[in-house]
């Protein structure tokens, strides 16, 4: 039996595998290229291994075409290739070995790339730093994780105080040149392929910190095409088209799409502050088809006007990508009314990577749904017993696929049964496959013997006319054990009292889950990819 079990998962394993490839090749990744081409592109992956040579192949196949385009200017697949071969001669002349840390503490712009592409060239440890933490988080994550060399801007310099790797800090945007520049040992070093590390890299993103102390995520160098084709099979990115990157690419979201865009051979099109209006100004003169965001920062551009933005030329728009926290049913419906039928909602974590994709038929149906699970993934909805509960019960959400992480740098993992990983969060699946979340796993109340998910409060909190956002945590209550304490930020002009947001709540919803009370807020804190810092909600509670 487990003989033929073993089979069958393998069969279907190189059924996902030839998809894959397939919709690789619709994408025009692996277009039509000479032999001589295809035979160097397979040389640069046995050299280099999946990620390294991403690149590479993509200066192979599309040498002159644009790779990344920020405020210092443009650069070719072949100037990047290059750089990125220059950059690991040198740090390998400065001592850096196959599997030592390399840690980036860098916003979005050609440095941070050239940084990812080096380190996983020598066969490093990349560990992808917050650029929201303060300061003594900065070093304390940086020394936890293992830096044996550091790579950060300028405005960082002052947080890193004191921290000295011993393969060096190296400085990647700056005003002021100096020897201690990406660019000064570029321009010291041979761009001829660097010597091969013969140990894969390892990319080691952070966790939110939401609710706690961030986590190392470690994620081994993918042996599938199922980060790229899995997307690819639900997103119609294609070759030769410009990508707005918004997202932070020190998070799972930025990144992934930095390196899908390189391999597909699209243009990535960065900045290192995101600016609503700036950003629509870039979509229209880069004629961009794609943008990736997070839901804060697509709310930011919509609160431009939806004069701003229909004034736009923005026909060549056909992707906005939003991952990274809850998009909700306002946003979706607000977002697809006015650009139109093109936004896809990723849903997934820094651990299981990616589960299921809406697509714009999805969320023209469900807009509150995060859609079908992706081709090569596993999802399941389990009891507090583990056992599969059937369509439309809510139970906690567990993925698998070939990309999640193997647990936590500093000890423990989230947790697994049967293979399939926690994502930490609740949901259903509808009868037509379709999944929503419910709320996360570790926010969940029992108030008067009920279970009550904030995010249902949250949800239709923000649904209200004189309510911007909305935040809700669980409290001690008297009378039924625990409750919910809602922070709402009000719209410009609007006014709201207390009792009219529980009136609201308590009209809509079942009594138990009406707040305990309300707290009247200017702003919610937030991380730099847009998750609401409960812990500092927690921390006000607790103040209050």
């Amino acid at each position: 039996m487990g003989i033929i079990s073993d089979t069958v998962k393998l069969a279907e394993r190189l059924g996902d595998e030839a998809y894959f490839v397939a919709v690789c090749a619709r994408s025009g990744m692996v277009g039509s290229v000479r032999p001589d081409r295809v035979l160097r592109m397979g040389l640069a992956f046995e050299r280099f291994g999946l990620l390294g040579a991403a690149l590479a192949a993509a200066a192979i196949r599309d040498p002159d075409e644009t790779a990344v385009i920020d405020e210092h200017g443009r650069l070719s697949f072949k100037q990047l290739d290059r750089r990125a071969n220059a950059l690991a001669n040198a740090w390998r002349r400065e001592g850096l070995e196959p599997g030592e840390g390399v840690a980036i503490l860098a916003r979005n712009h050609h440095g941070f790339v050239e940084a990812v592409f080096a380190a996983a060239r020598c066969g490093a440890r990349i560990v992808l730093l917050n650029t929201s933490f303060a300061g003594p988080q900065i070093r304390e994550v940086a020394a936890r994780e293992g830096t044996d060399l550091l790579v950060y801007d300028d405005e960082y310099a002052e947080e890193l105080e004191g921290l000295r790797p011993r393969r060096g800090r190296w400085r990647a945007w700056t005003d002021e040149p100096g020897e201690d520049t990406l660019e000064a040992l570029i321009e010291s070093s041979s761009t001829d392929p660097p010597p091969k590390a013969g140990v894969p890299p390892r990319i080691i993103i952070l966790t939110s910190g939401t609710t706690g102390t961030p986590k190392g995520a470690p994620r081994p160098e993918p042996r599938s095409l199922s980060p790229i084709g899995g997307i690819l099979s639900k997103v119609p990115f294609r070759s030769g088209e410009v990508t707005e990157l918004c997202a932070p690419m020190f998070h799972a979201l930025g990144f992934a799409h930095a390196i899908i865009a390189i391999a597909v051979g699209d243009t990535l099109v960065l900045r290192r502050h995101f600016d609503p209006a700036a950003t629509l100004d870039s979509l229209e003169r880069h004629r961009a088809s794609a943008m990736i965001l997070v839901p804060v920062m697509l709310k930011r551009i919509l609160g431009l006007g939806d004069e701003a933005i229909l004034d736009r030329d923005l026909a060549g728009l056909r992707i906005i990508f939003v991952s990274g926290s809850q998009l909700g049913t306002e946003l979706a419906e607000h977002a697809i009314n006015v650009f139109g039928p093109v936004v896809y909602n990723l849903y997934g974590s820094t651990e299981v990577a990616y589960a299921t994709i809406a697509t714009p038929e999805d969320l023209r149906v469900e807009p509150a749904s995060v859609g079908k699970v992706v081709r090569g993934t596993v999802v399941k909805i389990l009891d507090e017993d583990n056992r599969e509960l059937p369509v439309g019960a809510t139970g906690r959400v567990f993925v698998a696929n070939t990309v999640q992480v193997e647990g936590y740098t500093g000890g423990g993992a989230k947790e697994q049964v049967n293979g399939l990983m926690s994502s930490g969060d609740i949901g259903h699946f509808d009868k037509h496959g379709r999944l929503f979340i419910d709320g996360r796993d570790d926010e969940m109340i029992i108030s008067g013997g009920e279970n009550v998910f904030p995010h249902e409060v949250e949800d239709l909190l923000t649904k209200h006319e004189a309510i911007e956002e909305a935040a809700a945590i669980g409290v001690e209550d008297r009378d039924f054990g625990q409750r919910l304490r809602a922070f709402v930020v009000l719209r410009d002009g609007a006014t709201m009292t207390e009792d009219e947001v529980k009136g609201y709540v308590k009209q809509n919803l079942a009594g138990f889950k009406t707040p305990r009370d309300v707290v009247f807020v200017d702003v919610l804190p937030r991380n730099a990819t847009g998750k609401v810092l409960k812990r500092e909600l927690m921390q006000h509670d607790a103040a209050t």
